[in-house]
């Protein structure tokens, strides 16, 4: 009895032993994914591509990459060209070449995204914010994002890594700069008031101008037009017309009246 026990239990740890061997000897290559193989430590130059493949049990691993386009959110600090503390947040896409997968586990490691990208992102994003002013890194954000998208790739193509898109998620500065800030923008906003309100004074200033030259043009034809109307017999009629019928009172002498004397 002991010995049929003593078989049964042997002949379950060799199936169980063959069953390891034969679920060992493959491999699966998940979609959008690559396979390095290291055989006992050493990293093969070729790479398996998505599906099943065959290995050598026990003597063969399979390190996956991930080959999809990754994100990476990196929190860095900048100064900017007038020396002001420019915090970033940033948001890196980025994809590992298949080709060049074994040779960044090889020479890097699995953990290539904290020991290769997130330095580059940091030194290309300083060399990039010294060339602006703070003020200038909020209005310029496009171009500083685009300045990054090349500045990783010079650093990183020839490695492997290729930066697709870089989107700058917030810039914070130091309170003194942002209370700068706002003072200089009501500054301007009283400027442009005082401007405008300068401008509508002229603007009505000259209206009123406007209008009286016209007004005194219209009077000044009007009088010319009364005078060319007028000649000596309306002259005379009015005249005349003024008088009330009493002759001059005068003492001695002869009077001669004239209807010049009448007004």
């Amino acid at each position: 009895m002991k010995k049929k026990v003593k078989g049964i239990v042997i002949l379950t740890a060799v199936a169980l032993l063959v069953l390891i061997t034969v679920s060992s000897a493959f491999t699966i290559v998940e979609p959008g994914h690559t396979g390095v193989v290291v055989t006992l430590g050493k990293v093969n130059d070729n790479v398996l591509q998505e599906g099943i493949h065959t290995k050598i049990p026990f003597i063969q691993n399979v390190v996956k990459i991930d080959n999809r386009i990754r994100k990476l959110e990196v929190n860095t600090e900048a100064f900017s060209k007038d020396l002001q503390s420019v915090k970033t947040v940033l948001a890196i896409n980025y994809r590992v070449d298949t080709a060049k997968s074994y040779s960044i586990y090889k020479n890097i490691g699995a953990d290539y995204e904290s020991v290769l990208v997130v330095p580059a992102v940091n030194e290309v994003l300083k060399a990039i914010t010294s060339s602006y002013t703070a003020e200038q890194t909020v209005t310029n954000r496009s171009l500083i994002s685009d300045g990054l998208v090349e500045g990783l790739n010079e650093k990183l193509n020839n490695i492997g890594l290729y930066v697709t898109d870089v989107n700058i998620i917030d810039f914070d500065f130091s309170e003194a700069f942002i209370t700068a800030i706002e003072e200089k923008q009501v500054a301007q906003q009283k400027l442009l008031k005082a401007e405008t309100d300068k401008q509508t004074a002229i603007t009505n200033a000259e209206a009123d101008a406007e209008a009286m030259r016209i007004r005194a043009q219209g009077e000044a034809e009007a009088n010319e037009i009364i005078s060319a109307s007028l000649n000596a017999q309306i002259i005379e009629n009015k005249k005349i017309e003024k008088w009330n019928g009493e002759l001059p009172r005068v003492s001695g002498g002869e009077a001669i009246i004239s209807f010049d004397a009448i007004e």
